[in-house]
């Protein structure tokens, strides 16, 4: 059995793959798996995999179904004791892997967040893992800064999906990714039950990948703006303690009108407000979802986020 297992999902991204793929193949560790879920593709993605890289498992997804949804088939069919997602518009160092796992350095250590340099200014961060804050926006600690005041380990609130490393038992634990999430704060959602549970994450600089920001996604689409607005609301909806909501509901309403107000600005479109529609319309749905589990701290106050 394969002591870890990496997961890449992929829609419609087949000129990034050899690029990932052969990255992933001149890995000093060796102890891995790869799962290679081609999310309902239309490029011809699978076909490219099949014939290129018949070392990977190769899970063909009919109908397309969501970056949350897609990363749990994987896991689901994984055999490994750890869970690597990793995006497949990334270029990960020969020694990413090992990196990740020895940044597991205690038993209450459920993640480990990687280093995400922008693949086109690779000294300048795109991620050193997320964090959230009293306002309830997630955001990539130390986005937009140089490289080199990162490179410290230390402890985050949770590990970006698109370069993270999960304990299978803490998923067996807690659940896996939210799949009415589809895309985006699946990854903050899935952190926050973690830390509701007791566990923690530790950022790994040594464990780093170039990053190509948003290429699926694509900067400011409105169905980006739709689920990062819809979603970031469930998160607080299912995850915020009740009695820190008493004090920072004023918060997270200034803050998040705030938000709208310049979305709507940038988007020239009401997309802000259907999402805000949307989360509202299914915040009974996640509330359902809610367990019991200690408070969790939040950071004092937001940074600066990519968009």
């Amino acid at each position: 059995m394969p002591e870890t297992s990496v997961i890449i999902t992929n829609w419609n991204g087949k000129q990034w793959l050899s690029t990932c793929l052969d990255a992933l193949n001149r890995q000093t560790y060796r102890d891995f798996e790869l799962i290679f879920v081609d999310d309902g593709s239309t490029d011809g993605s699978a076909a490219w995999v099949a014939e290129n890289y018949p070392q990977a498992r190769l899970i063909k997804q009919r109908p397309h179904v969501g970056f949350a949804a897609a990363n749990n088939i994987g896991i689901r069919a994984a055999r490994g004791e750890y869970i690597v997602t990793l995006n497949n518009d990334t270029r990960p160092d020969e020694n990413f892997l090992r990196e990740l796992v020895a940044g597991l350095t205690a038993p209450d250590v459920g993640m480990v967040a990687a280093q995400m340099r922008l693949w086109d200014s690779p000294e300048t961060l795109d991620s050193a893992g997320i964090a959230v804050d009293w306002a309830g926006f997630g955001w990539n600690c130390g986005w937009g800064q140089a490289v080199s005041a990162w490179n410290e380990p230390g402890e985050v609130f949770g590990p970006c999906a698109g370069a993270a490393l999960y304990r299978r038992a803490m998923l067996d634990e807690i659940g896996l990714f939210d799949e009415d999430f589809y895309a985006y704060y699946e990854d903050v959602d899935l952190a926050w039950r973690a830390r509701r549970a007791g566990r923690r994450c530790r950022y790994a600089p040594a464990a780093w990948v170039l990053h190509k920001h948003s290429a699926t996604g694509r900067l400011f689409s409105q169905k980006k703006v739709f689920l990062l607005n819809r979603n970031r609301l469930w998160a607080i909806v299912k995850n915020y303690a009740p009695v820190d909501l008493l004090w920072a509901w004023p918060l997270i309403i200034l803050g998040d009108w705030f938000s709208a107000l310049k979305q709507l600005w940038q988007t020239r479109s009401l997309v802000p407000l259907r999402a805000r529609w949307a989360a509202l319309r299914g915040a009974r749905g996640m509330w359902r979802k809610r367990r019991p589990g200690r408070r969790v701290r939040l950071a004092a106050r937001p940074e600066q986020v990519g968009p």
